[in-house]
């Protein structure tokens, strides 16, 4: 189950490997910011925090619980965003991030810039996917 959180709802983190705190700070200080998260049970395995910012999103990060990757859920994560996000979305990956590059790719984002050593010397990829 995907579930957006908000201020209203950050008691659904006590537990979980993203830590409340930090969410709080996002949501404080990012009006923009928006977090959806994967949830089993009571368990969150996944969230996808994005700046929804009027003519475009962008998303800031997207990350799986390490015990349960490859499981589909950032597949399903992204398929929740662009399900509801309406308009082009961009994103920076690692150039040697690999998988997280061919997850993208599935979703129809392309490569538009390269940003030489932005992560302490390896090249940032800027992605976008049009509407």
């Amino acid at each position: 189950m995907i579930i957006e959180i908000n201020r209203e709802n950050l008691d659904l983190l006590d537990g979980s490997f993203l830590d409340k705190s930090l969410v709080l700070n996002d949501l404080k200080c990012n009006p923009y910011g928006r977090y959806l998260v994967y949830k089993e049970g009571s368990n969150i395995l996944g969230y996808l925090y994005y700046s929804d910012i009027y003519e475009r999103a962008e998303i800031n990060q997207i990350e799986v619980e390490s015990f349960h990757r490859n499981c589909g859920i950032g597949s399903k994560l992204l398929e929740k965003m662009t399900s509801i996000v309406d308009k082009n979305i961009t994103l920076e990956v690692r150039k040697d991030n690999y998988s997280a590059i061919s997850l993208y790719k599935k979703y129809n984002f392309v490569e538009v810039a390269i940003r030489k050593g932005y992560y302490s010397g390896i090249d940032g990829i800027l992605m976008e996917r049009k509407k």
